[in-house]
């Protein structure tokens, strides 16, 4: 590769993966290659199944490529633009993790289709690691699905922003073990149940908004839900915006401040038959 810049030298320009000392944006970027060559695979196959099996006869166009992407993937950017964003027809576009896992646990039981069962039950990973180790897609993301599934229906469909959506989830939330952060970690990783949850916000907020300019690329989905993060039909928002909110995040840490220096609440007494 020629690189035409007097800043970089083309010996710092390396590819290695992260099994053999790369690092992490190394890594990063040969997995978006293979996620883009397998979508180009995906069409080159489509257009030569037709011929395949109707030979130099079918002059009919070719098939359709599906892609996979969910809604929680959409909101926090975890996909390679023009990757399973590129696809002709999405059918799961429109659906977030947590209500097609039900669905397929659902069907997977009464419908009597039990692979579909293992589908719901297996790990979700990108599967673009390879000899690395287990890729994992929560781990990646530094945030669960079912957090991912509160955090894009207080957004969309409870027109939430930053401030209003802590306000909510501090209280939904309430006893729940949250997933560790991916920004905020040793001595800056949050510590109470407040500073934890107004992390995660915090987070969600700036992913979505770094992110947004690949909405604008999503395949056309089936909609079934108000909380489609369609950028072109459903979720008219800018795609180019600040990531910092830093009024909205200092209102946040406000709060948490404040609610540091209060007494813990009292614990309610269970009653007895």
């Amino acid at each position: 590769v020629d690189i035409h810049s007097p800043w970089i030298e083309k010996s710092k320009i390396k590819t290695n993966p992260q099994m053999t000392g790369g690092t992490w944006m190394e890594n990063v970027a040969l997995q978006n290659i293979q996620a883009r060559s397998r979508m180009v695979m995906a069409y080159f196959m489509s257009q030569l199944m037709p011929w395949a099996t109707d030979g130099d006869n079918s002059r009919g166009g070719q098939l359709l490529v599906l892609g996979s992407a969910n809604v929680d993937e959409a909101l926090r950017g975890y996909y390679t633009k023009y990757d399973c964003s590129a696809a002709d027809i999405n059918p799961i576009g429109g659906i977030n993790k947590r209500d097609l896992k039900s669905f397929l646990e659902w069907a997977g039981k009464n419908k009597g289709i039990e692979i579909l069962q293992r589908v719901a039950d297996a790990k979700p990973s990108a599967e673009l690691t390879g000899a690395e180790g287990e890729q994992s897609d929560e781990v990646d993301m530094g945030m669960s699905y079912d957090e991912l599934g509160d955090l894009g229906y207080c957004r969309k469909v409870e027109k939430c922003g930053p401030l209003s959506c802590f306000l909510k989830l501090r209280t939904r939330w309430a006893g729940r073990e949250l997933t560790p952060s991916i920004r905020a970690k040793g001595d800056k990783a949050p510590k109470t149940h407040d500073e934890q949850v107004a992390q995660k916000v915090k987070d969600f907020y700036f992913y979505n908004a770094i992110n947004r300019h690949k909405m604008t690329t999503l395949t056309p989905s089936y909609h079934a839900e108000n909380y489609s993060p369609d950028d072109n039909r459903f979720d008219l928002r800018p795609f180019l915006q600040p990531a910092s909110f830093d009024e909205q995040f200092a209102a946040i840490d406000k709060i948490v401040k404040e609610a540091s220096t209060l007494p813990p609440p009292p614990v309610k007494k269970q009653r007895t038959a």
